[in-house]
């Protein structure tokens, strides 16, 4: 019902799972990940127990192949099961049970799991790997995961359809603030074009939710901090940073308002002249 990638960055750095099926809130089965530990996907019959137990013992130490195995042998329903996992250093397992709906199967390959059931045939997971491994290494893990799910969407997917989606990333120091290692935790739960509206969200999340570039930041001189507090009085607020919590693009504008997004700006100047 389901097809999947789990993979790790290229520079060792994120862990991610990348998911579409015909089943509503997919995203809140599948996937699991923890930034330094690795990344799960269960899916078929899921076993959801396996996200806990298999970070656990990824944690622990084990390799991907042994956690897969490890939690293969604890299952007496581990044939209507299908598994991928990543392990801290990439390297790579997959299960599909013996009792999967047709089509289902996976490939594994140097940081990579992909997997999928009840599928048009096994060109879905062909086409996702193909994208993946034509992807650029250097390029966010989270858009190569799109990249390689929307692939596999466009070679036929999920045979009954398409219902929901999800994209989850990890890595150290990432979430908001940098307080946690969520870098992406997005869900398209029940929707006709669930890829398309996932590409829309992590398009936001870029924006919203990923620090500013050196090349993107602006440095405030006492002219346009002038500049910055007039156009957000004229919009109604306090002064500019009372502006940027309102908006919520303090991940975009330094703390002490030292340099602002060049997007921020921006938005902030065509706000103003529309006022």
């Amino acid at each position: 019902m389901t097809f999947s990638i789990v993979a790790r960055s290229a520079d060792g750095q994120s862990w991610g799972v990348a998911v579409a099926s015909k089943f509503l809130a997919v995203g809140s089965a599948v996937p699991a990940a923890e930034a330094g530990v690795g990344a799960i996907a269960t899916q078929a019959a899921a076993n959801v127990g396996y996200k806990r137990a298999g970070l656990a013992r990824l944690a622990a130490g084990s390799t991907a192949a042994e956690v897969l195995q490890q939690l293969l042998a604890a299952d007496e329903g581990r044939e209507e099961r299908q598994l991928g996992i990543v392990d801290a250093a990439g390297s790579a397992a997959s299960f599909t049970g013996s009792s999967c709906l047709d089509w289902a199967g996976s490939v594994t390959g140097d940081g990579y799991a992909i997997q999928g059931n009840i599928l048009t045939g096994p060109e879905v997971v062909a086409a996702m790997e193909s994208a993946w491994n034509g992807s650029s290494a250097d390029a966010p893990l989270a858009h190569r995961l799109l990249a390689a799910l929307a692939a596999g969407d466009t070679a036929g997917g999920d045979a009954r359809g398409r219902q929901s989606a999800a994209l989850l990333v990890v890595e150290d120091a990432a979430g908001y603030g940098g307080f946690d290692d969520i870098a992406v935790d997005l869900r398209v739960d029940d929707h006709p074009s669930p890829l398309t509206e996932l590409a829309r969200l992590l398009d936001l999340n870029d924006f919203y939710l990923t620090a500013s570039t050196a090349a993107e930041r602006v440095p405030v001189t006492p002219e346009l901090q002038r500049e910055l507090d007039q156009g957000a009085v004229a919009l109604g607020s306090r002064d500019f940073l009372a502006w940027v919590g309102t908006e919520n693009y303090e991940m975009r504008v330094a703390d002490d308002a030292s340099w602002i997004d060049v997007r921020v700006l921006a938005i902030l100047r065509e706000r103003t002249r529309a006022a």
